[in-house]
């Protein structure tokens, strides 16, 4: 398996070749041949970490939330199927349309919207890289039906806009991308704020998480953390209407505890191998997503919208 090689821009001069600094210069975050490499080592990489149940292959060609998915995958999956699971059908991301921003410093990232042969939707990766010495790898995964896929803004050349193009640049948006996490933790707590729009990941889900606060046999505590650089970056790309697709991650925790003589349990054979510490009076899930969201453009009106929210268990803890 071929490692992606580094990004290196020369431009030849009159007076000789002269070297374009990444860190430095606005330059294509990747050349469309390398961020077709670095596709198939992501797409090899994930189905030998799957076959084989080795989360040091998970390192190698993820991480951020998708690690932390990958990871939880690995146990659960290593405990419901020990020795490797060889007989894993392949995941085949093809139809690759690489949309790649002009980037000045680091981390650059860029978008792989793929098809793939687990259904019929547009599967996004986001590729992250921390700098020219460090490889690509898989931050983020959603999957859109095709008539959500967006409409990125590009110049003469193809390229999109990263936003912000710069640290400290107004970004336009109605919520700054690194700005959204904090947002949505806040109205997962409070309720309050007009940044999202109602839906099955905003009010439906805080309307489910307030039937399951006090029940005859358990009450439930939540703690919604947000996320942001440098583990979390969310990286955002310009649309044609001024706004952005942005992608973030967030942490969630759910403690139940159990009313008196009763006893917790975990029957999901899937969440089991999560599990650590005793069941005696409480059980805290911990979980993570990863989001992709329309951000309107500042002004623009109207609320930024989901279109793909993924949230996995990544830990249980008994007490």
């Amino acid at each position: 398996m071929t490692a992606p090689v580094a990004l290196t821009a020369l431009l030849t001069a009159v007076t000789g070749c002269v070297t374009v600094h990444g860190e430095r210069e606005i330059i294509p975050a990747v050349d469309r041949a390398e961020a077709a490499e670095v596709l198939k080592h992501f797409n090899d990489g994930y189905n030998e970490a799957y076959r084989n149940l080795d989360p040091k292959v998970i390192d190698r060609v993820e991480s951020g939330p998708l690690a932390e998915i990958g990871h939880a995958d690995m146990r659960t999956q290593s405990a419901l199927t020990p020795g490797g699971n060889p007989k894993y059908p392949s995941l085949v991301l093809d139809d690759a349309r690489f949309t790649i921003p002009q980037q000045a410093g680091w981390p650059k990232f860029f978008l792989a919207d793929t098809r793939s042969n687990r259904d019929r939707n547009r599967w996004f990766v986001v590729f992250l890289r921390g700098g020219a010495k460090e490889p690509w790898k898989a931050a983020y995964l959603s999957i859109l039906s095709t008539d959500k896929v967006p409409k990125f803004a590009t110049d003469k050349d193809g390229y999109a806009e990263a936003v912000p193009a710069a640290k400290g640049k107004d970004p336009g948006l109605a919520t700054a991308p690194d700005a959204v996490s904090g947002a949505y933790t806040d109205y997962l707590r409070t309720g309050d704020g007009d940044v999202f729009a109602p839906g099955p990941r905003t009010t439906q889900l805080r309307a489910e998480r307030d039937g399951l606060r006090r029940t005859p046999t358990f009450w439930t505590e939540y703690i919604d953390t947000p996320e942001k650089a440098p583990a979390f970056p969310a990286p955002a790309l310009r649309t044609e209407d001024g706004g952005a697709l942005v992608f973030f991650t967030a942490h969630h925790r759910e403690r139940r505890t159990m009313a008196k003589g009763l006893r917790p349990a975990v029957t999901d054979p899937r969440t089991k191998p999560l599990l650590t510490g005793e069941l005696t009076k409480s059980v805290t899930y911990t979980r993570v997503s990863e989001s992709a969201v329309r951000v309107p453009a500042k002004g623009a009106g109207g609320r930024a919208v989901f279109l793909n929210r993924i949230e996995s268990v990544t830990a249980v803890q008994g007490e």
